[in-house]
Protein backbone atom coordinates (compact mmCIF):
# COMPACT_ATOMS: atom_id res chain seq x y z
CA UNK A 1 0.00 0.00 0.00
CA UNK A 2 1.02 3.38 -0.91
CA UNK A 3 2.41 5.67 1.91
CA UNK A 4 1.83 9.03 -0.07
CA UNK A 5 -1.30 10.56 0.55
CA UNK A 6 -3.32 10.84 -2.33
CA UNK A 7 -7.08 13.28 -3.24
CA UNK A 8 -9.13 11.37 -5.19
CA UNK A 9 -12.86 12.93 -6.63
CA UNK A 10 -15.72 10.46 -7.02
CA UNK A 11 -18.47 10.45 -8.90
CA UNK A 12 -21.22 8.23 -8.20
CA UNK A 13 -20.62 8.08 -4.80
CA UNK A 14 -23.87 7.70 -2.61
CA UNK A 15 -24.49 4.14 -3.21
CA UNK A 16 -23.41 0.75 -4.29
CA UNK A 17 -20.01 -0.10 -5.77
CA UNK A 18 -18.81 3.88 -5.37
CA UNK A 19 -19.61 4.42 -2.13
CA UNK A 20 -17.86 0.95 -0.89
CA UNK A 21 -14.64 2.37 -3.06
CA UNK A 22 -15.06 5.67 -0.91
CA UNK A 23 -15.22 3.62 2.49
CA UNK A 24 -11.65 2.36 2.14
CA UNK A 25 -10.00 5.01 0.28
CA UNK A 26 -11.03 7.18 3.55
CA UNK A 27 -10.29 4.64 5.86
CA UNK A 28 -6.86 4.48 4.40
CA UNK A 29 -6.45 8.16 5.24
CA UNK A 30 -6.70 9.73 1.73
CA UNK A 31 -8.53 13.36 1.02
CA UNK A 32 -11.61 12.36 -1.09
CA UNK A 33 -13.70 14.92 -2.83
CA UNK A 34 -17.07 13.65 -3.52
CA UNK A 35 -20.29 15.31 -5.79
CA UNK A 36 -23.42 14.25 -4.92
CA UNK A 37 -27.10 15.59 -5.74
CA UNK A 38 -28.08 15.39 -2.06
CA UNK A 39 -24.81 15.30 0.55
CA UNK A 40 -27.23 14.52 3.19
CA UNK A 41 -26.97 11.17 1.82
CA UNK A 42 -23.21 10.62 2.07
CA UNK A 43 -22.79 12.95 5.27
CA UNK A 44 -25.22 11.04 7.37
CA UNK A 45 -22.76 8.03 6.65
CA UNK A 46 -19.79 10.12 7.11
CA UNK A 47 -20.32 12.68 9.81
CA UNK A 48 -18.01 15.67 8.53
CA UNK A 49 -17.16 16.18 12.81
CA UNK A 50 -15.54 12.68 12.18
CA UNK A 51 -14.33 12.60 8.55
CA UNK A 52 -12.44 15.24 7.82
CA UNK A 53 -10.70 13.66 4.78
CA UNK A 54 -14.04 14.48 3.10
CA UNK A 55 -15.31 17.21 1.45
CA UNK A 56 -18.79 16.90 -0.16
CA UNK A 57 -19.69 18.90 -2.95
CA UNK A 58 -23.59 19.46 -3.57
CA UNK A 59 -24.30 19.17 -7.39
CA UNK A 60 -25.04 16.89 -10.64
CA UNK A 61 -22.22 15.07 -12.43
CA UNK A 62 -24.07 15.88 -15.89
CA UNK A 63 -22.57 19.45 -14.92
CA UNK A 64 -19.08 20.57 -15.95
CA UNK A 65 -19.09 23.48 -14.02
CA UNK A 66 -20.67 20.86 -10.44
CA UNK A 67 -17.76 18.54 -11.86
CA UNK A 68 -15.23 20.81 -11.82
CA UNK A 69 -15.35 22.34 -8.54
CA UNK A 70 -14.32 18.39 -7.31
CA UNK A 71 -10.95 18.23 -9.13
CA UNK A 72 -8.71 20.37 -7.89
CA UNK A 73 -6.74 19.49 -4.59
CA UNK A 74 -6.36 21.75 -1.88
CA UNK A 75 -3.47 24.57 -3.67
CA UNK A 76 -6.28 25.09 -5.97
CA UNK A 77 -3.66 24.72 -8.79
CA UNK A 78 -3.08 20.64 -9.38
CA UNK A 79 -5.56 18.70 -10.87
CA UNK A 80 -6.40 15.20 -8.45
CA UNK A 81 -4.24 12.35 -8.51
CA UNK A 82 -7.42 9.48 -8.69
CA UNK A 83 -11.24 10.17 -10.22
CA UNK A 84 -13.70 7.45 -9.68
CA UNK A 85 -16.65 7.06 -11.68
CA UNK A 86 -19.25 4.94 -10.86
CA UNK A 87 -22.51 7.09 -12.36
CA UNK A 88 -25.29 5.00 -13.40
CA UNK A 89 -29.04 4.57 -14.00
CA UNK A 90 -32.11 3.16 -12.61
CA UNK A 91 -33.42 0.59 -14.10
CA UNK A 92 -37.28 0.66 -15.62
CA UNK A 93 -37.11 -3.27 -15.72
CA UNK A 94 -40.78 -3.72 -17.31
CA UNK A 95 -39.37 -1.26 -20.19
CA UNK A 96 -36.03 -2.91 -20.34
CA UNK A 97 -34.28 0.25 -20.15
CA UNK A 98 -33.27 3.10 -17.51
CA UNK A 99 -34.30 6.22 -16.10
CA UNK A 100 -31.35 7.87 -18.37
CA UNK A 101 -30.14 6.52 -21.48
CA UNK A 102 -27.04 8.55 -21.74
CA UNK A 103 -26.05 9.14 -18.18
CA UNK A 104 -22.99 7.54 -18.38
CA UNK A 105 -21.80 9.16 -22.00
CA UNK A 106 -23.09 12.89 -20.99
CA UNK A 107 -21.24 12.60 -17.17
CA UNK A 108 -17.75 11.71 -18.97
CA UNK A 109 -18.16 14.08 -20.64
CA UNK A 110 -18.49 16.54 -18.72
CA UNK A 111 -15.45 15.20 -16.60
CA UNK A 112 -13.20 15.26 -19.85
CA UNK A 113 -14.61 18.82 -20.53
CA UNK A 114 -13.91 20.01 -16.76
CA UNK A 115 -10.28 18.68 -16.70
CA UNK A 116 -9.71 20.12 -20.23
CA UNK A 117 -11.42 23.87 -19.10
CA UNK A 118 -9.15 24.01 -15.18
CA UNK A 119 -6.13 22.96 -17.78
CA UNK A 120 -6.75 26.26 -19.78
CA UNK A 121 -8.65 28.47 -17.23
CA UNK A 122 -6.33 27.65 -14.43
CA UNK A 123 -3.15 26.43 -16.03
CA UNK A 124 -3.82 23.07 -13.55
CA UNK A 125 -0.99 20.61 -13.85
CA UNK A 126 -1.60 17.24 -13.48
CA UNK A 127 -3.15 14.58 -15.09
CA UNK A 128 -5.51 11.86 -12.99
CA UNK A 129 -6.15 8.36 -13.19
CA UNK A 130 -9.58 7.83 -14.07
CA UNK A 131 -11.43 5.36 -12.88
CA UNK A 132 -14.52 4.17 -14.58
CA UNK A 133 -17.60 1.01 -13.43
CA UNK A 134 -18.76 -0.22 -16.66
CA UNK A 135 -19.74 -3.89 -17.14
CA UNK A 136 -18.83 -6.70 -18.85
CA UNK A 137 -21.05 -7.45 -22.27
CA UNK A 138 -19.73 -4.37 -24.50
CA UNK A 139 -16.42 -6.11 -25.33
CA UNK A 140 -15.14 -5.63 -28.64
CA UNK A 141 -13.31 -8.93 -28.28
CA UNK A 142 -15.21 -11.71 -27.76
CA UNK A 143 -18.15 -12.56 -24.85
CA UNK A 144 -17.20 -12.02 -21.75
CA UNK A 145 -20.00 -13.44 -19.50
CA UNK A 146 -21.30 -17.33 -19.33
CA UNK A 147 -23.21 -18.00 -23.04
CA UNK A 148 -26.74 -18.72 -20.21
CA UNK A 149 -27.04 -15.22 -19.68
CA UNK A 150 -26.90 -14.31 -23.51
CA UNK A 151 -30.51 -13.46 -23.08
CA UNK A 152 -29.82 -10.90 -20.56
CA UNK A 153 -26.82 -9.32 -21.94
CA UNK A 154 -28.06 -9.41 -25.40
CA UNK A 155 -31.75 -8.43 -24.67
CA UNK A 156 -32.94 -7.03 -21.20
CA UNK A 157 -29.50 -4.75 -20.67
CA UNK A 158 -28.99 -3.78 -24.27
CA UNK A 159 -29.79 -0.02 -23.57
CA UNK A 160 -27.65 0.64 -20.41
CA UNK A 161 -24.56 -1.24 -22.49
CA UNK A 162 -25.38 1.44 -25.58
CA UNK A 163 -24.65 3.91 -22.49
CA UNK A 164 -21.50 2.17 -21.14
CA UNK A 165 -19.89 1.81 -24.65
CA UNK A 166 -19.83 5.09 -25.86
CA UNK A 167 -18.62 5.94 -22.04
CA UNK A 168 -15.72 3.39 -22.56
CA UNK A 169 -15.19 5.16 -26.00
CA UNK A 170 -14.64 8.66 -25.29
CA UNK A 171 -12.77 7.83 -22.26
CA UNK A 172 -10.22 6.02 -24.27
CA UNK A 173 -9.78 9.16 -26.82
CA UNK A 174 -9.47 11.39 -24.08
CA UNK A 175 -5.97 10.91 -24.12
CA UNK A 176 -6.06 10.67 -20.36
CA UNK A 177 -4.52 7.60 -17.86
CA UNK A 178 -7.84 5.16 -17.97
CA UNK A 179 -8.90 1.70 -16.08
CA UNK A 180 -11.88 0.67 -17.47
CA UNK A 181 -13.64 -1.82 -14.54
CA UNK A 182 -16.32 -4.41 -16.24
CA UNK A 183 -17.43 -6.34 -13.40
CA UNK A 184 -20.17 -9.17 -13.76
CA UNK A 185 -23.88 -9.18 -13.06
CA UNK A 186 -23.86 -6.85 -10.37
CA UNK A 187 -25.52 -8.28 -6.72
CA UNK A 188 -25.27 -7.16 -3.14
CA UNK A 189 -23.43 -7.98 0.36
CA UNK A 190 -19.37 -7.63 1.11
CA UNK A 191 -17.77 -11.84 0.99
CA UNK A 192 -14.85 -12.74 1.60
CA UNK A 193 -14.56 -14.54 -2.03
CA UNK A 194 -11.41 -14.65 -4.11
CA UNK A 195 -12.16 -12.02 -6.83
CA UNK A 196 -10.83 -13.48 -11.09
CA UNK A 197 -9.63 -11.01 -12.71
CA UNK A 198 -9.51 -10.90 -16.71
CA UNK A 199 -7.51 -8.03 -18.67
CA UNK A 200 -7.97 -6.15 -22.13
CA UNK A 201 -6.36 -4.47 -23.91
CA UNK A 202 -8.14 -2.20 -26.98
CA UNK A 203 -5.71 -2.97 -29.64
CA UNK A 204 -3.86 -6.04 -28.85
CA UNK A 205 -7.57 -8.19 -27.02
CA UNK A 206 -7.99 -10.08 -24.48
CA UNK A 207 -4.74 -10.58 -22.51
CA UNK A 208 -6.37 -13.21 -19.60
CA UNK A 209 -9.64 -14.39 -19.09
CA UNK A 210 -12.33 -14.52 -16.08
CA UNK A 211 -15.81 -15.33 -17.04
CA UNK A 212 -18.37 -15.17 -14.21
CA UNK A 213 -21.86 -14.89 -13.23
CA UNK A 214 -21.76 -12.24 -10.48
CA UNK A 215 -19.59 -9.97 -7.91
CA UNK A 216 -21.08 -7.48 -5.46
CA UNK A 217 -21.46 -4.29 -5.92
CA UNK A 218 -19.37 -3.76 -2.36
CA UNK A 219 -16.86 -6.14 -3.25
CA UNK A 220 -16.34 -4.59 -6.78
CA UNK A 221 -15.77 -1.21 -4.68
CA UNK A 222 -13.19 -3.02 -2.35
CA UNK A 223 -11.26 -3.84 -5.02
CA UNK A 224 -11.18 -0.82 -6.87
CA UNK A 225 -9.92 0.77 -3.68
CA UNK A 226 -7.09 -1.77 -2.89
CA UNK A 227 -6.23 -2.24 -6.66
CA UNK A 228 -6.72 0.97 -8.31
CA UNK A 229 -6.56 3.68 -5.44
CA UNK A 230 -4.83 2.71 -2.43
CA UNK A 231 -1.95 1.41 -5.00
CA UNK A 232 -2.21 1.29 -8.74
CA UNK A 233 -1.81 -2.21 -10.65
CA UNK A 234 0.27 -0.48 -13.61
CA UNK A 235 -0.89 -3.81 -15.78
CA UNK A 236 -4.18 -2.74 -15.36
CA UNK A 237 -3.68 0.92 -16.70
CA UNK A 238 -5.14 1.78 -20.29
CA UNK A 239 -6.69 -1.30 -19.83
CA UNK A 240 -10.30 -2.82 -19.23
CA UNK A 241 -10.16 -5.37 -16.61
CA UNK A 242 -13.36 -7.76 -15.92
CA UNK A 243 -13.71 -8.50 -12.53
CA UNK A 244 -15.83 -11.73 -11.14
CA UNK A 245 -16.14 -14.12 -8.25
Amino acid sequence: MSSETKTVAFFGASGGTGLSALKYTLKAGHQCIALCRYPAKLTSIFPPATTPNLRVVEGNAKNASDVANCLLKADGSSLVDEIVFTVGGKPILHKLTIDDPSVCRTAMACVLEAIADLRASKNATGRPHIVVCSTTGVSKHGRDYPLALYPVYGWMLKVPHIDKEAMEESLRNSGEAYTIVRPSLLSDGETDKPIRVGVEDYKEGRLSEAIGYFISREDTGKWIAQNLLLQRNADYVNKAVMITY
